[in-house]
């Protein structure tokens, strides 16, 4: 290369910077489609080498009104001590900024956007109000919704771009910095709760300090998985989807409906709760020979009608734990109120549920017991001698019982077909 050809390139450099493509609102790069009327939870962790030390939650909460999205973003530390909360309020088509509140522990603050961004500060620590007039810096992305904004492009391997966001800080004149998307690869994100996810890995460089962020955003539905900041010496702060629309369950359970079902009707079902009653099983060629083992007085028995959802449910959570790869599915929030309890009225294991209307359910105990087995072991042996020598012996055997403790949990469903009707069961552990 000669020396006028170099110097061209390097009079360029400049240029070619600038003319990297530059994504604000109304840029086609932009589908707000993607940012759909949701609440999302995200924990937060500062994360070196391999240890992961939570900070807190933060909930990202979009909605829409009059052609605007208004999103609302809360952190939360984790001792629950103190949060710092944002409002934006951007045209709900190109993320036009409209106006932008926040409160944290130290200031109070509200801005409008316009030609001239107009708004008021207020200092926690001063007791002091600052009425603000700024110059719009031009075209921005609002800081509070750069993280959204990430979600809407049109991501694919070699995408670039640069966007700018605004971030006003009272103790600086600098409105906006320039974040430049590096690099878009693709990436396999595991979620604890549903399993592996194809997304890409976006890198965004902060141009005026170096920080380095990364997105794992989902290549079907856009959804933001995880988000990385680096903080420097080796320290990152990592932002993880909790999932909060996480329901494998597809039938819905009705609480209005449970709670008529067990409060409403006339039929009775009453009961014995116990276990063992198996004189003779065989524990490890052992005989138990324990009789009944009645639940004890006020053990809590527990009855729920049975339902779709509850079979599902079920069935569900038997599939993850076989796997053991996922957490098991908890059971809806309203669930306990379709539950009725009850407790052991005597020392024979008895109890009774009322009111109740026809239909299946499920009935649960769960109690500790003492059962017994007699076992034989070796006391010694007698030696036989005649005037010969030792001519043989017999084994002397004695008899014991040993007790231990055990536990029965006890789940049975039972019918009841008419109403007035009244069920007498037996709930058995086998």
């Amino acid at each position: 290369m000669n020396k006028q050809t170099l110097i061209l390139v390097l009079n360029l450099l400049p240029f070619i910077a600038l003319c990297q493509k530059m994504i604000a609102p109304g840029s086609p790069d932009i589908n707000t489609s993607y940012l759909k009327p949701q609440k999302s939870l995200y924990t937060v962790y500062y994360v070196k080498d391999t240890s992961w030390t939570k900070k807190g939650t933060m909930t990202y909460d979009i909605s829409y009104e009059n052609n605007q999205l208004i999103f609302h973003y809360k952190y939360t530390d984790k001792s629950n001590e103190w949060s710092n909360i944002r409002t934006s309020v951007a045209d709900a088509k190109n993320l036009r900024s409209i106006s932008y509140q926040s409160e944290s522990s130290g200031s109070k603050f509200n801005l409008d956007f316009g030609e001239t961004i107009r708004g008021n500060y207020y200092s926690k620590k001063t007791k002091k109000d600052k009425i603000l007039n700024l110059k719009s810096p031009g075209s921005f992305i609002d800081f509070n919704l750069a993280d959204n904004m990430m979600t809407t492009l049109p991501l694919t391997v070699g995408y670039k771009g640069t966007f700018s966001q605004f971030y006003y800080d009272d103790n600086s004149d600098t409105l906006t910095s320039n974040y430049i998307i590096k690099e878009v690869k693709s990436y396999a994100y595991r979620s604890p709760k549903t399993g592996n996810h194809d997304t890409w890995l976006a890198s965004v460089l902060e141009e005026s300090t170096g920080a380095i962020y990364n997105y794992v955003i989902d290549k079907q539905d856009h959804r933001l998985w995880q988000r990385e900041m680096s903080l420097g010496n080796g320290m990152w702060e990592i932002c993880t989807n909790e999932e909060l629309d996480y329901q494998p369950i597809k039938s819905q359970f009705n609480k209005e409906q449970a709670v008529q079902q067990i409060t409403t009707g006339s039929s009775v079902i009453t009961g014995t709760a116990y276990a063992k009653d198996n004189t003779g099983k065989k524990l490890g060629g052992l005989v138990n020979t324990a009789k009944k083992q009645f639940a004890p007085k006020g053990t809590e028995i527990t009855l729920f009608p049975n339902s779709a959802y509850y079979e599902e449910w079920t069935a569900v959570n038997k599939k993850i734990k076989k796997q053991g790869k996922i957490p098991e599915v908890p059971l809806d929030s309203n669930f306990g109120a379709g539950i009725k309890k009850a407790k052991v009225y005597d020392d024979e294991g008895h109890f009774e549920f009322a009111d109740l209307l026809p239909g299946t359910y499920v009935i649960m105990a769960s109690f500790d017991f003492t059962n017994s087995y007699n076992y034989s072991y070796v006391t010694g042996y007698t030696n036989y001698y005649n005037y010969w020598g030792y001519t043989g012996s017999n084994t002397n055997y004695a008899s014991a019982r040993q007790h231990y403790r055990d536990q029965a949990h006890i789940e049975k469903r039972v019918t009841i077909d008419k109403n007035g009707e009244k069920k007498e069961v037996n709930l058995k552990d086998n």
